[in-house]
């Protein structure tokens, strides 16, 4: 009888457990206090690491706070893993239609967000520091791709960084923009997938090279 062999999670170091610790810590505190109103004590604390510790992984509290909201990306696995392969683009959009729209509802993402524009008069620093961390870093994941699908002549997407905000705008949906206005808006996750897969599609078509 063959045996069973369980799946062994990959084990982080001792470090790497204290990094994952402060960027949790750092994230829910910037969710309840806002950036201005965290300090790196407080996360020190909650992360149950020395204030040294958390200096050491994160030089600054604006890297930390980077860092925090990258991480959040990485969860959500929009990384260039994502949109590696320009051969299929039809799959690559569609999986980051998904993941991308999930992210955006998510109570995290809306937290920071309205945090940072309720702030941004007094606190711009802190809205920069979360616009290149966040749609940035997804603007240019997207436009990078679209400028690698171009070279292969199926599609044509002029002015790759254009499309590339095009598309993110279209997944945000009615469900994102009311939620950002503190309404309590509940919408079917299967209708919410089918919109996100239908703007994948919509995008597509618009951008086939043989339809110009």
């Amino acid at each position: 009888m063959q045996k069973h062999i369980p799946n062994n999670p990959i084990k982080l170091t001792r470090s790497e457990q204290k990094r994952q610790q402060i960027l949790t810590s750092a994230i829910e505190l910037f969710c309840n206090q806002g950036f201005v109103h965290t300090s790196m004590d407080e996360v020190a604390k909650l992360a149950g690491v020395s204030k040294q510790t958390v200096y050491s992984h994160f030089g600054s509290k604006d890297i930390l706070f980077a860092s925090a909201i990258e991480s959040k990306c990485v969860v959500h696995q929009l990384t260039g893993d994502l949109l590696e392969d320009p051969i299929q683009p039809e799959l690559a959009l569609k999986t980051f239609a998904k993941h991308f729209g999930e992210m955006i509802i998510s109570e995290e993402a809306l937290t920071v967000y309205k945090a940072c524009v309720s702030q941004a008069d007094t606190h711009p620093d802190t809205s920069k520091l979360y616009y290149e961390a966040g749609p940035l870093h997804v603007f240019e994941l997207l436009e990078t791709y679209f400028a690698k699908v171009n070279e292969l002549g199926r599609y044509h997407f002029d002015k790759p960084r254009d499309c590339a905000v095009r598309f993110c705008l279209m997944l945000f949906g009615e469900q994102r923009v009311a939620l950002e206005l503190g309404l309590n808006f509940e919408e079917d996750m299967l209708l919410r997938q089918q919109y996100l897969q239908d703007c994948a599609d919509m995008f597509l078509r618009a951008y086939r090279a043989d339809s110009r």
